[in-house]
Protein backbone atom coordinates (compact mmCIF):
# COMPACT_ATOMS: atom_id res chain seq x y z
CA UNK A 1 0.00 0.00 0.00
CA UNK A 2 2.83 2.43 0.98
CA UNK A 3 5.06 1.73 -2.10
CA UNK A 4 1.55 1.85 -4.19
CA UNK A 5 1.06 5.43 -2.83
CA UNK A 6 4.55 6.61 -3.04
CA UNK A 7 4.64 5.89 -6.67
CA UNK A 8 1.70 7.30 -7.35
CA UNK A 9 2.58 10.30 -5.35
CA UNK A 10 5.95 10.25 -7.45
CA UNK A 11 4.20 10.01 -10.81
CA UNK A 12 1.58 12.96 -10.46
CA UNK A 13 4.26 15.66 -9.03
CA UNK A 14 6.58 14.54 -11.84
CA UNK A 15 4.03 14.74 -14.60
CA UNK A 16 2.64 17.92 -12.78
CA UNK A 17 6.19 19.52 -12.62
CA UNK A 18 7.22 17.99 -16.34
CA UNK A 19 4.39 19.77 -17.67
CA UNK A 20 4.97 23.22 -15.86
CA UNK A 21 8.38 23.07 -17.19
CA UNK A 22 7.82 22.18 -20.82
CA UNK A 23 5.41 24.63 -21.35
CA UNK A 24 7.71 27.35 -19.76
CA UNK A 25 10.50 26.19 -21.75
CA UNK A 26 8.76 25.88 -24.70
CA UNK A 27 7.05 29.81 -24.40
CA UNK A 28 10.02 31.33 -23.95
CA UNK A 29 11.97 29.09 -26.99
CA UNK A 30 8.98 30.35 -28.82
CA UNK A 31 8.74 33.71 -27.65
CA UNK A 32 12.52 34.22 -29.01
CA UNK A 33 11.97 32.40 -31.72
CA UNK A 34 9.15 34.94 -33.03
CA UNK A 35 11.13 37.98 -31.77
CA UNK A 36 14.25 36.92 -33.69
CA UNK A 37 12.22 36.03 -36.74
CA UNK A 38 10.23 39.30 -36.38
CA UNK A 39 13.64 41.55 -35.98
CA UNK A 40 15.85 39.39 -39.48
CA UNK A 41 12.10 40.46 -41.22
CA UNK A 42 12.49 43.96 -40.26
CA UNK A 43 16.01 43.78 -41.07
CA UNK A 44 15.95 42.53 -44.69
CA UNK A 45 12.87 44.71 -45.17
CA UNK A 46 15.05 47.86 -44.39
CA UNK A 47 17.97 46.44 -46.33
CA UNK A 48 15.74 45.46 -49.32
CA UNK A 49 14.00 49.42 -49.08
CA UNK A 50 17.53 51.09 -48.88
CA UNK A 51 20.00 48.60 -50.90
CA UNK A 52 21.15 50.25 -54.10
CA UNK A 53 23.31 48.16 -56.91
CA UNK A 54 26.98 48.05 -56.48
CA UNK A 55 26.95 50.18 -52.97
CA UNK A 56 27.44 49.04 -49.66
CA UNK A 57 24.68 50.59 -47.14
CA UNK A 58 24.89 51.43 -43.64
CA UNK A 59 23.11 53.73 -41.41
CA UNK A 60 24.80 56.44 -39.39
CA UNK A 61 24.03 57.91 -35.79
CA UNK A 62 22.36 60.80 -37.33
CA UNK A 63 19.82 58.27 -39.58
CA UNK A 64 16.34 59.42 -38.75
CA UNK A 65 13.85 57.12 -37.76
CA UNK A 66 15.86 54.66 -37.22
CA UNK A 67 16.62 52.97 -33.18
CA UNK A 68 20.36 52.24 -32.36
CA UNK A 69 19.29 48.46 -32.71
CA UNK A 70 18.10 49.07 -36.11
CA UNK A 71 21.49 50.39 -36.68
CA UNK A 72 23.78 47.45 -35.33
CA UNK A 73 21.34 45.05 -36.74
CA UNK A 74 22.11 46.39 -40.20
CA UNK A 75 25.78 47.33 -39.78
CA UNK A 76 26.29 44.05 -38.41
CA UNK A 77 24.13 41.96 -41.41
CA UNK A 78 25.53 40.08 -44.54
CA UNK A 79 23.66 40.30 -47.18
CA UNK A 80 23.49 40.68 -50.59
CA UNK A 81 21.05 41.66 -53.32
CA UNK A 82 20.28 39.88 -56.87
CA UNK A 83 18.52 43.06 -59.44
CA UNK A 84 16.20 41.45 -62.24
CA UNK A 85 15.30 43.74 -65.38
CA UNK A 86 12.03 43.72 -66.91
CA UNK A 87 12.88 40.92 -69.55
CA UNK A 88 13.31 38.64 -65.68
CA UNK A 89 17.31 37.97 -66.34
CA UNK A 90 19.81 38.88 -63.75
CA UNK A 91 21.32 42.49 -64.12
CA UNK A 92 22.98 42.97 -61.57
CA UNK A 93 24.53 42.12 -57.91
CA UNK A 94 25.11 43.76 -55.09
CA UNK A 95 27.44 41.58 -52.87
CA UNK A 96 30.07 43.93 -51.17
CA UNK A 97 28.07 42.81 -47.70
CA UNK A 98 29.36 39.65 -47.61
CA UNK A 99 32.21 38.70 -48.67
CA UNK A 100 31.89 34.60 -48.63
CA UNK A 101 29.37 34.76 -51.59
CA UNK A 102 30.42 34.30 -54.92
CA UNK A 103 28.35 34.87 -58.23
CA UNK A 104 27.41 30.97 -58.86
CA UNK A 105 25.96 30.50 -55.28
CA UNK A 106 23.91 34.33 -55.17
CA UNK A 107 22.90 33.10 -59.14
CA UNK A 108 21.46 29.78 -57.64
CA UNK A 109 20.59 31.03 -54.56
CA UNK A 110 18.15 33.60 -56.23
CA UNK A 111 16.66 31.28 -59.01
CA UNK A 112 15.45 29.22 -55.96
CA UNK A 113 13.89 32.10 -54.47
CA UNK A 114 12.21 33.58 -57.31
CA UNK A 115 10.98 29.67 -58.11
CA UNK A 116 8.85 30.13 -54.36
CA UNK A 117 5.33 30.82 -54.85
CA UNK A 118 6.17 33.12 -51.46
CA UNK A 119 7.26 37.15 -51.50
CA UNK A 120 9.63 36.01 -48.31
CA UNK A 121 10.88 32.67 -46.96
CA UNK A 122 13.98 31.14 -46.29
CA UNK A 123 16.43 28.87 -47.66
CA UNK A 124 19.01 27.00 -45.18
CA UNK A 125 20.07 29.60 -43.47
CA UNK A 126 19.35 32.28 -45.71
CA UNK A 127 15.66 34.76 -45.53
CA UNK A 128 15.13 36.18 -48.83
CA UNK A 129 12.65 39.01 -49.96
CA UNK A 130 11.31 39.85 -52.98
CA UNK A 131 10.58 43.19 -54.55
CA UNK A 132 8.06 44.16 -57.25
CA UNK A 133 7.75 47.13 -59.38
CA UNK A 134 4.13 46.33 -60.95
CA UNK A 135 4.30 43.00 -61.58
CA UNK A 136 7.59 42.60 -62.57
CA UNK A 137 10.37 40.94 -59.77
CA UNK A 138 12.98 43.77 -59.53
CA UNK A 139 15.57 42.29 -57.06
CA UNK A 140 15.48 39.66 -54.20
CA UNK A 141 17.53 40.50 -51.60
CA UNK A 142 19.26 37.78 -49.08
CA UNK A 143 20.03 37.79 -45.60
CA UNK A 144 22.30 35.84 -43.53
CA UNK A 145 20.74 34.34 -40.29
CA UNK A 146 23.40 31.51 -39.66
CA UNK A 147 24.23 33.57 -36.44
CA UNK A 148 20.75 34.28 -35.04
CA UNK A 149 19.73 30.69 -36.41
CA UNK A 150 22.47 28.87 -34.11
CA UNK A 151 21.90 31.08 -30.77
CA UNK A 152 18.36 30.03 -31.45
CA UNK A 153 19.51 26.45 -31.47
CA UNK A 154 21.59 26.49 -28.52
CA UNK A 155 19.39 28.06 -26.71
CA UNK A 156 16.91 25.53 -27.72
CA UNK A 157 19.60 22.85 -26.48
CA UNK A 158 20.57 24.44 -23.40
CA UNK A 159 17.05 25.03 -21.88
CA UNK A 160 15.62 21.79 -23.50
CA UNK A 161 18.74 20.16 -21.24
CA UNK A 162 18.42 22.62 -18.31
CA UNK A 163 14.43 21.75 -18.35
CA UNK A 164 15.33 17.89 -18.01
CA UNK A 165 17.78 18.30 -15.31
CA UNK A 166 15.63 19.97 -13.47
CA UNK A 167 12.56 17.42 -13.85
CA UNK A 168 15.42 14.74 -13.12
CA UNK A 169 16.35 16.55 -9.91
CA UNK A 170 12.51 17.28 -8.66
CA UNK A 171 12.20 13.87 -9.11
CA UNK A 172 14.64 12.23 -7.30
CA UNK A 173 14.03 15.14 -4.39
CA UNK A 174 9.73 13.88 -4.49
CA UNK A 175 10.73 10.33 -4.31
CA UNK A 176 13.27 10.88 -1.33
CA UNK A 177 10.27 12.95 0.45
CA UNK A 178 7.42 10.73 -0.75
CA UNK A 179 7.37 8.68 2.22
CA UNK A 180 7.05 11.61 4.28
CA UNK A 181 4.39 13.32 2.00
CA UNK A 182 1.60 10.46 2.19
CA UNK A 183 2.58 9.03 5.74
CA UNK A 184 -0.44 11.16 6.97
CA UNK A 185 -2.78 9.43 4.49
CA UNK A 186 -0.81 6.07 5.46
CA UNK A 187 -1.14 6.53 9.08
CA UNK A 188 -5.32 7.23 8.34
CA UNK A 189 -5.28 3.87 6.68
CA UNK A 190 -3.58 2.29 9.43
CA UNK A 191 -5.58 3.39 11.80
CA UNK A 192 -8.87 2.41 9.99
CA UNK A 193 -7.50 -0.96 9.33
CA UNK A 194 -6.39 -1.55 12.87
CA UNK A 195 -9.63 -0.28 14.12
CA UNK A 196 -11.53 -2.90 12.37
CA UNK A 197 -9.24 -5.65 13.39
CA UNK A 198 -9.57 -5.02 17.09
CA UNK A 199 -13.41 -4.54 16.93
CA UNK A 200 -13.48 -7.36 15.18
CA UNK A 201 -11.84 -9.35 17.76
CA UNK A 202 -13.58 -7.67 20.74
CA UNK A 203 -16.65 -8.87 18.72
CA UNK A 204 -16.29 -12.15 18.83
CA UNK A 205 -16.24 -12.42 22.32
CA UNK A 206 -20.23 -11.38 22.67
CA UNK A 207 -21.25 -13.00 19.60
CA UNK A 208 -19.73 -16.50 21.28
CA UNK A 209 -21.65 -16.00 24.18
CA UNK A 210 -24.86 -14.81 22.40
CA UNK A 211 -24.10 -18.17 20.44
CA UNK A 212 -23.53 -20.58 23.02
CA UNK A 213 -26.42 -19.18 25.29
CA UNK A 214 -28.56 -18.95 22.16
CA UNK A 215 -27.69 -22.65 22.11
CA UNK A 216 -28.69 -23.62 25.57
CA UNK A 217 -32.37 -22.29 25.04
CA UNK A 218 -32.33 -24.21 21.70
CA UNK A 219 -32.08 -27.23 24.03
CA UNK A 220 -34.61 -26.10 26.81
CA UNK A 221 -36.86 -24.43 23.98
CA UNK A 222 -36.57 -27.10 20.48
CA UNK A 223 -37.78 -24.74 17.58
CA UNK A 224 -38.23 -21.77 18.89
CA UNK A 225 -38.33 -19.12 16.11
CA UNK A 226 -36.94 -16.80 18.03
CA UNK A 227 -33.71 -18.09 18.99
CA UNK A 228 -33.14 -19.98 15.76
CA UNK A 229 -33.04 -16.19 13.93
CA UNK A 230 -31.07 -14.96 17.03
CA UNK A 231 -28.84 -18.15 16.35
CA UNK A 232 -29.15 -17.32 12.25
CA UNK A 233 -27.76 -13.74 12.60
CA UNK A 234 -25.52 -14.33 15.16
CA UNK A 235 -23.89 -16.83 12.61
CA UNK A 236 -23.98 -14.14 10.04
CA UNK A 237 -22.40 -12.00 11.97
CA UNK A 238 -19.83 -13.93 13.41
CA UNK A 239 -18.35 -14.47 9.54
CA UNK A 240 -18.62 -11.06 9.09
CA UNK A 241 -16.15 -10.28 11.23
CA UNK A 242 -14.11 -13.49 10.24
CA UNK A 243 -14.01 -11.99 6.77
CA UNK A 244 -13.34 -8.21 7.94
CA UNK A 245 -10.12 -9.70 9.85
CA UNK A 246 -8.85 -11.39 7.05
CA UNK A 247 -9.08 -9.17 4.88
CA UNK A 248 -7.26 -6.75 7.42
CA UNK A 249 -4.78 -8.86 7.22
CA UNK A 250 -3.91 -9.44 3.78
CA UNK A 251 -4.14 -6.06 3.51
CA UNK A 252 -1.06 -5.27 5.83
CA UNK A 253 2.35 -4.41 4.54
CA UNK A 254 3.72 -7.50 5.66
CA UNK A 255 1.24 -9.83 5.30
CA UNK A 256 1.65 -13.71 6.29
CA UNK A 257 1.62 -15.60 3.39
CA UNK A 258 3.28 -19.04 3.27
CA UNK A 259 4.92 -18.98 -0.77
CA UNK A 260 5.37 -22.30 -2.70
CA UNK A 261 6.00 -23.85 -5.89
CA UNK A 262 2.24 -24.57 -7.13
CA UNK A 263 0.05 -26.09 -9.75
CA UNK A 264 -2.54 -24.01 -9.97
CA UNK A 265 -4.60 -26.47 -12.58
CA UNK A 266 -4.49 -29.17 -9.77
CA UNK A 267 -5.49 -26.52 -7.12
CA UNK A 268 -8.35 -25.37 -9.21
CA UNK A 269 -9.61 -28.76 -9.91
CA UNK A 270 -9.59 -29.47 -6.09
CA UNK A 271 -11.00 -25.99 -5.34
CA UNK A 272 -13.83 -26.39 -8.16
CA UNK A 273 -14.82 -29.34 -7.23
CA UNK A 274 -17.80 -28.88 -5.03
CA UNK A 275 -19.02 -25.96 -6.69
CA UNK A 276 -19.71 -28.36 -9.56
CA UNK A 277 -21.99 -29.71 -7.55
CA UNK A 278 -23.48 -26.95 -6.38
CA UNK A 279 -24.43 -25.83 -10.00
CA UNK A 280 -25.33 -29.03 -10.73
CA UNK A 281 -28.51 -28.53 -8.33
CA UNK A 282 -28.87 -25.36 -9.34
CA UNK A 283 -29.61 -26.45 -12.44
CA UNK A 284 -26.56 -24.79 -14.43
CA UNK A 285 -23.23 -26.00 -15.96
CA UNK A 286 -19.94 -25.92 -14.64
CA UNK A 287 -16.94 -26.39 -16.80
CA UNK A 288 -13.37 -26.35 -16.33
CA UNK A 289 -10.31 -26.07 -19.00
CA UNK A 290 -7.42 -26.53 -17.19
CA UNK A 291 -4.15 -26.15 -18.48
CA UNK A 292 -0.93 -27.11 -16.93
CA UNK A 293 0.75 -24.04 -15.14
CA UNK A 294 2.77 -23.51 -12.10
CA UNK A 295 3.45 -20.36 -10.46
CA UNK A 296 4.73 -19.45 -6.84
CA UNK A 297 1.97 -18.63 -4.56
CA UNK A 298 0.18 -19.25 -0.82
CA UNK A 299 -1.95 -22.52 -1.25
CA UNK A 300 -4.46 -21.26 0.97
CA UNK A 301 -5.08 -18.00 -0.03
CA UNK A 302 -5.27 -18.90 -3.45
CA UNK A 303 -7.85 -21.21 -3.04
CA UNK A 304 -9.72 -18.66 -1.00
CA UNK A 305 -9.68 -16.71 -4.06
CA UNK A 306 -10.50 -19.65 -6.55
CA UNK A 307 -13.08 -20.51 -3.85
CA UNK A 308 -14.64 -16.85 -4.09
CA UNK A 309 -14.73 -16.09 -7.96
CA UNK A 310 -16.03 -19.85 -7.99
CA UNK A 311 -18.62 -19.28 -5.59
CA UNK A 312 -19.73 -15.64 -6.77
CA UNK A 313 -20.03 -17.10 -9.82
CA UNK A 314 -22.63 -19.81 -9.19
CA UNK A 315 -24.35 -17.12 -6.72
CA UNK A 316 -25.76 -14.56 -9.82
CA UNK A 317 -24.98 -17.05 -12.90
CA UNK A 318 -28.07 -17.81 -15.15
CA UNK A 319 -28.89 -20.52 -17.54
CA UNK A 320 -27.97 -18.64 -20.69
CA UNK A 321 -24.78 -20.05 -20.21
CA UNK A 322 -22.26 -22.46 -18.95
CA UNK A 323 -20.35 -21.18 -15.68
CA UNK A 324 -16.74 -21.74 -17.25
CA UNK A 325 -13.49 -21.78 -15.41
CA UNK A 326 -9.84 -21.69 -17.08
CA UNK A 327 -6.39 -21.83 -15.77
CA UNK A 328 -4.13 -21.11 -18.85
CA UNK A 329 -0.79 -19.50 -19.64
CA UNK A 330 -0.99 -15.53 -20.94
CA UNK A 331 2.39 -14.70 -22.04
CA UNK A 332 4.53 -14.16 -18.88
CA UNK A 333 1.56 -14.60 -16.29
CA UNK A 334 -0.58 -17.08 -15.00
CA UNK A 335 -4.55 -16.87 -16.26
CA UNK A 336 -7.52 -17.90 -13.80
CA UNK A 337 -10.98 -17.03 -15.85
CA UNK A 338 -14.00 -17.44 -13.78
CA UNK A 339 -17.08 -16.88 -16.07
CA UNK A 340 -20.83 -16.71 -16.48
CA UNK A 341 -23.89 -15.21 -17.63
CA UNK A 342 -25.68 -12.45 -15.50
CA UNK A 343 -29.13 -10.64 -15.39
CA UNK A 344 -27.96 -7.26 -16.38
CA UNK A 345 -25.37 -6.71 -17.56
CA UNK A 346 -22.63 -3.83 -16.05
CA UNK A 347 -21.07 -0.61 -17.31
CA UNK A 348 -16.96 -0.50 -17.24
CA UNK A 349 -17.16 1.69 -13.68
CA UNK A 350 -19.55 -0.66 -12.22
CA UNK A 351 -17.04 -3.55 -13.24
CA UNK A 352 -14.29 -1.70 -11.73
CA UNK A 353 -16.50 -1.17 -8.31
CA UNK A 354 -16.90 -4.74 -7.51
CA UNK A 355 -14.08 -5.14 -5.81
CA UNK A 356 -14.42 -2.27 -3.47
CA UNK A 357 -15.62 -3.28 0.32
CA UNK A 358 -19.50 -3.67 0.78
CA UNK A 359 -19.87 -2.34 -3.23
CA UNK A 360 -23.40 -4.38 -4.84
CA UNK A 361 -23.49 -3.94 -8.70
CA UNK A 362 -27.78 -4.17 -7.89
CA UNK A 363 -28.73 -2.51 -4.63
CA UNK A 364 -32.06 -3.63 -4.94
CA UNK A 365 -31.29 -7.35 -4.57
CA UNK A 366 -31.90 -8.82 -0.78
CA UNK A 367 -29.51 -9.71 1.23
CA UNK A 368 -31.04 -13.11 1.31
CA UNK A 369 -31.04 -13.75 -1.74
CA UNK A 370 -27.68 -12.83 -1.87
CA UNK A 371 -26.45 -14.92 1.24
CA UNK A 372 -22.86 -12.23 1.33
CA UNK A 373 -21.26 -9.28 2.49
CA UNK A 374 -20.38 -7.68 -0.43
CA UNK A 375 -16.40 -7.93 0.49
CA UNK A 376 -15.58 -11.42 -1.12
CA UNK A 377 -14.03 -10.13 -4.51
CA UNK A 378 -12.86 -6.97 -2.09
CA UNK A 379 -10.64 -9.91 -0.42
CA UNK A 380 -9.87 -11.97 -3.55
CA UNK A 381 -8.26 -8.16 -4.95
CA UNK A 382 -6.20 -8.30 -1.59
CA UNK A 383 -5.12 -11.43 -2.30
CA UNK A 384 -3.99 -10.96 -5.78
CA UNK A 385 -2.10 -7.71 -4.66
CA UNK A 386 -0.11 -9.43 -2.35
CA UNK A 387 0.96 -12.12 -5.12
CA UNK A 388 2.09 -9.29 -7.31
CA UNK A 389 -0.65 -10.02 -9.90
CA UNK A 390 -4.06 -7.90 -11.53
CA UNK A 391 -7.42 -8.83 -11.49
CA UNK A 392 -10.15 -7.30 -13.85
CA UNK A 393 -13.70 -7.84 -14.51
CA UNK A 394 -15.21 -7.09 -18.06
CA UNK A 395 -18.15 -7.84 -20.21
CA UNK A 396 -18.12 -10.91 -22.98
CA UNK A 397 -20.87 -9.55 -25.13
CA UNK A 398 -23.88 -8.11 -23.38
CA UNK A 399 -24.96 -10.94 -20.43
CA UNK A 400 -21.75 -12.73 -19.73
CA UNK A 401 -19.31 -11.47 -17.35
CA UNK A 402 -15.54 -12.77 -16.99
CA UNK A 403 -13.08 -12.73 -13.69
CA UNK A 404 -9.34 -12.63 -15.12
CA UNK A 405 -6.59 -13.13 -12.73
CA UNK A 406 -3.25 -12.83 -13.75
CA UNK A 407 -0.38 -13.96 -11.66
CA UNK A 408 3.71 -13.36 -12.88
CA UNK A 409 5.27 -16.89 -13.80
CA UNK A 410 8.44 -17.41 -12.14
CA UNK A 411 11.26 -20.42 -12.63
CA UNK A 412 11.04 -23.15 -10.86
Amino acid sequence: MIRKLRLRFTLIAAMALTLAMVLVVGAVNLANLLNVRRELKNTLSLIAENAQPGMPMGFGKDSPGRSRHERNMISEANWYTVYYSRSGEILNMNLSSMSEADEDSARKMAESARESKHSSGTLGELMFLKRYEGESLRSITFLNCETRFNSLRMLGLFSGLACLGGILLALAIVSLLSRRAVMPTIRNIEQQKQFITNASHELKTPLTVITTNMELMEMENPGSPWVQGTLKQAGIMKNLVEELVYLSRMEEENAPLSMERLRLDELAREVSEPFGAMAEFKGLTFETELSEVSADGDRASLARLLSTLCDNAVKYATSEGPIRLQVKREGRSAALIVSNAVEKPLDEAQCTELFQRFYRADPSRSKEKQSGFGIGLAIAAAIVEKHRGSIAARMEGERRIAFTVLLPLKSA
